[in-house]
């Protein structure tokens, strides 16, 4: 059965997009089914992966304010086994217009309901906010990925969102999981980048994932080219980063199956 993860930060330019985008592509090229939602009305996820924003007639807002099923509204991406709800500006102007709407919490939910069978992975780009566009993501999420960029005010940002994820729990999505945090923008140069990976591994601990992504020029180009990084620059050290994180994901996926396996035959 597929899962649905989403990528959430309230602190803008930590890597969300570039994670979704580009981890998205790697667990498709390693032959899973993956579809990207684009729940941020930037839209950099839909560009990034080769979508032209200008040319979209309906995407995600009308989704997510008008019903319209996802299937209708899903694109193929760049690679094999990889779809794309898109956004477009119009879906900046959403949260306001759910605010009367009763259930507005789950709206995303119940229109993911229909198609995440279809997919091994779900992936939800995410608002850099924690207002309803991010809360209806977490809503309807089994879990959520939090990228954290190697800097100063990083562990403060990071309170604040773990809270909201207890809030989230406590009265929408009581079994939402946090799936893992990402160190994203790491730089080995400097001392900063470490004692902050340092930090959040003590506080965290096998939360936080292995793998850590560098900063890495190739990755911030590929955007503006409408490519993921694996077609962009494949041997980059920001590709070997995401594919190694994609590995290492779909390794903790596995060990969490077979212990959920185990404690089932234990059970019963």
């Amino acid at each position: 059965m597929g899962q649905t993860v989403a990528c959430a930060n309230q602190k803008g330019g930590v890597g969300k997009t570039t994670t979704v985008v580009n981890l998205g592509s790697y667990l498709a090229l390693a032959g899973d089914r993956v579809l990207i939602v684009d729940l941020d009305p930037q839209g950099n996820a839909t560009s990034g992966l080769g979508i032209d924003r200008a040319s979209i007639d309906r995407s995600v807002y009308d989704a997510v304010i008008d019903g319209v099923p996802l299937a209708e509204l899903t694109q193929p991406g760049p690679l094999p086994d990889l779809d794309v709800v898109p956004s477009t500006v119009s879906l900046a102007g959403a949260e306001i217009e759910l605010a009367p709407v009763e259930a507005r919490e789950r709206r995303l939910r119940r229109l993911l309901d229909a198609v995440a069978g279809q997919y091994d992975y779900v992936l939800i780009d995410c608002p850099p906010s924690l207002g309803l566009l991010t809360v209806n993501a977490l809503t309807a999420a089994d879990s959520v990925l939090i990228p954290l960029q190697c800097e100063y005010y990083a562990l403060e940002g990071l309170t604040h969102l773990l809270a909201t994820l207890d809030l989230v729990r406590e009265h929408l999505n009581p079994d939402l999981a946090v799936k893992g945090i990402v160190l994203t923008m790491f730089d080995g140069r400097t001392k900063l980048s470490a004692d902050v990976a340092g930090e959040v591994r003590r506080y965290l601990g096998d939360r936080v994932f292995t793998t850590v992504i560098p900063r890495s020029v190739r990755l911030s180009e590929a955007p503006s080219h409408g490519l993921p990084i694996p077609r962009y620059a494949p041997d980059s050290t920001g590709a070997v980063a995401y594919a190694a994180l994609a590995t290492e994901l779909k390794e903790r996926d596995a060990r969490a199956d077979a212990a959920a396996r185990e404690r089932y035959e234990v059970a019963s």
